[in-house]
């Protein structure tokens, strides 16, 4: 999935409540309707619509119909720019730049600090078609849960951040871990060469 992160900077505070509201919503509703998204908000309903229109607009989140009501769920574009923006917060990410790899479960980016120096961002996104039989393969999966895919790749994310963190301090060989949000990664920038590309 392609990241385009040069919206982000015409989002306002308000479309950030509204995104982190529906976020929220989430953990009780499959499909978070609108009075919902107003009441989490602390914007009235008028103005959380507006918000509402636009993000959907921005393609950060999808609306979706059920029998009773329609309302809107969080879809990972709109995840990663919740993450993006914690980021930009803490100085951790302040550019994206290009895409350098992708694989069954996560996307890898480019991207620089608040020194400019770059360091690399793992997105998390689990659910491909490809990896749909992680529920059977991950231990911090329980068979009796049923959990979104997006909250998957956050627990994915957690725990790589940490694993790696031990492995840094007791000096194994892998990226400096930098920092971790929602289902996203950023780790040092390490100049070296794929193994499928060196003959010998």
């Amino acid at each position: 999935m392609r990241l385009d992160a040069k919206a982000l900077r015409y989002m306002s505070n308000d479309d950030f409540r509204v995104l982190t509201a529906i976020e929220i919503g989430s953990r009780n509703h499959d499909i978070v309707p609108a009075p919902v998204i107003a009441q989490l908000s602390h914007l009235r309903g008028g103005g959380a619509n507006k918000h509402i229109s636009d993000l959907v607009k921005r393609k950060l989140i999808a609306t979706e119909t059920n029998s009773k009501y329609i309302g809107y769920k969080l879809i990972y574009a709109g995840y990663d720019y919740l993450a993006l923006r914690t980021f930009s917060k803490r100085g951790t990410v302040t550019s994206v730049g290009n895409q350098i790899g992708v694989g069954k479960e996560a996307d890898i980016f480019v991207v620089a600090g608040e020194d400019q120096k770059e360091v690399v961002l793992k997105l998390h996104r689990l659910g491909r078609q490809s990896f749909r039989n992680v529920k059977l393969k991950r231990d911090y999966f329980r068979q009796d849960q049923s959990p979104s895919w997006m909250y998957m790749s956050r627990l994915s994310a957690m725990k790589e951040y940490a694993f790696m963190k031990v492995l840094h301090e007791h000096n194994f060989p892998v990226p400096t871990p930098v920092d971790q949000n929602r289902h996203c990664v950023v780790m040092e920038f390490v100049e070296a060469f794929p193994l499928r590309q060196i003959s010998s």
